[in-house]
């Protein structure tokens, strides 16, 4: 099913879990492992100017350069690399989401893992940055629809049977697309599902037991209304629950059930001219003690104005139904 999987790091010294993650991820599904590092640009009119990975000063990149992190790459991993063996390595300069996506495209990846920290975060030498995912998680999200895992701590190959999957449903197109890949890893390894909606309870006196069930009730019929379909043949189990942060009702949940994966949809969205990969993945993402992968619909990807395409449309990608998630398209998800 992932026969592609890229990963990408930004640290050059350090083991990072998205590499050891993907690297399980690959070999489990007799794959190819990409590794990219991005010489994060300190310019935008020279992309060859950079911060030195272990001085921290400002240089110009060039071949020699690239091949000695690769090498420092390698001798990091090499563990890994040795025992795996079917891996690529690209060092390159540039503005990191981009030259992530260029190389995914070029390889046709199936899965893009992503750790949720940034740069920022280990400055102030702490995993994560809070309150925030990093912003090349950002812009990957927002500008390519196949899944984008994002992994905390390394997961270990016990985390990665994908047998207990829970998918997050707003009933919005984005979610749509997380169940189609929830269904699709399901059939793949033999998962149950857990479909989840949360129901906002009102702060407020007046909003009684009864208030509550009747919504909860109502939340459950259109949470089967809308899963249904998709669901024929798995195993699953349907769940709404009431609170005020939909973020800490799933975790909450993926905890009660034991969960080894959270599906989401990204929600892409617009506010004050700046595009937001949405407060609950992000706030899942970086929280979540099992991988947490994220699916764009693709009709919501942001245009990038490069050399690549300015905007994926799905009827570009109709021989690969792993990348494209859409009610029309379910009942063909088996056929790759």
């Amino acid at each position: 099913m992932f026969t592609n999987v890229l990963a990408a790091i930004d640290r050059v010294t350090v083991l990072d879990a998205t590499v050891l993650t993907a690297a399980r991820i690959a070999e489990q599904n007799n794959g190819k492992l990409y590794i990219i590092h991005v010489l994060e640009s300190t310019s935008a009119d020279n992309r060859n100017l950079i911060k030195h990975f272990k001085t921290g000063e400002e240089m110009v990149t060039g071949a020699a350069y690239q091949e000695a992190v690769t090498e420092e790459i390698k001798k990091v991993y090499a563990n890994i690399l040795k025992s795996y063996g079917n891996y690529e390595i690209r060092v390159t300069p540039g503005f990191p989401w981009e030259e992530i996506l260029r190389w995914a495209r070029q390889i046709t990846t199936d899965l893009i893992v992503l750790g949720p920290h940034s740069t920022r975060a280990e400055e102030k030498g702490v995993v994560r940055v809070v309150g925030k995912i990093g912003s090349t998680v950002e812009g990957v999200i927002m500008r390519e629809n196949c899944p984008v895992m994002i992994v905390n701590p390394s997961v270990q190959k016990q985390g990665l049977a994908f047998k207990r999957i829970l998918v997050g449903i707003d009933f919005s197109r984005s979610c749509e697309c997380a169940l189609c890949l929830a269904v699709k890893l399901g059939q793949e390894y033999g998962s149950k599902l857990f479909p989840f909606h949360m129901i906002p309870v009102p702060p407020i006196p007046k909003y009684s037991k009864a208030d509550y069930e009747a919504d909860r009730d109502a939340g459950k019929q259109r949470l089967q209304e809308f899963c249904h379909e998709f669901l024929e043949r798995t195993d699953h189990e349907y769940s709404v629950r009431g609170g005020a942060l939909p973020h800490l009702e799933i975790l909450k949940y993926a905890d009660k059930k034991d969960v080894d994966f959270i599906a989401m949809g990204s929600h892409t969205k617009e506010k004050a001219g700046k595009w937001y990969a949405g407060s609950v993945v992000e706030r899942v993402s970086f929280r979540s003690k099992c991988a947490v992968a994220v699916v764009t619909d693709p009709e919501v990807l942001l245009p990038w104005e490069d050399s690549l395409t300015a905007k994926i449309h799905t009827e570009k990608d109709t021989d690969r139904l792993i990348r494209v998630f859409s009610k029309n398209r379910s009942r063909n998800m088996t056929e790759k």
